[in-house]
């Protein structure tokens, strides 16, 4: 599961974070838009950022917690390459 904060206009609520969460449905992996906490950061099993300038960036660190780059987050940098590279 994905969990993104839900577009509140505290953040550019953008394509490129469009297009993840679309192709991550559309791979079966449910998306939660919703409010989040650091505490939701600080329990998380990995955590990544989206942008058009790198579409998806790992996060390696978060306080004291240390997070590796983790198979969602390879999956979701992969799926958008895959998008982009298709005639879609």
């Amino acid at each position: 599961e994905v969990f993104t904060p839900i577009p509140n206009g505290t953040f550019l609520s953008g394509i490129t974070r469009a297009r993840h969460i679309t192709n991550l449905k559309a791979d079966g992996i449910t998306v939660h838009e919703t409010v989040l906490t650091f505490d939701d950061f600080r329990n998380a099993d990995e955590v990544f950022l989206s942008g058009n300038m790198s579409k998806v960036t790992p996060v390696t660190a978060f306080e004291d917690h240390q997070y590796q780059v983790g198979p969602l987050t390879r999956q979701t940098r992969e799926m958008y390459w895959d998008w982009a590279a298709s005639n879609a």
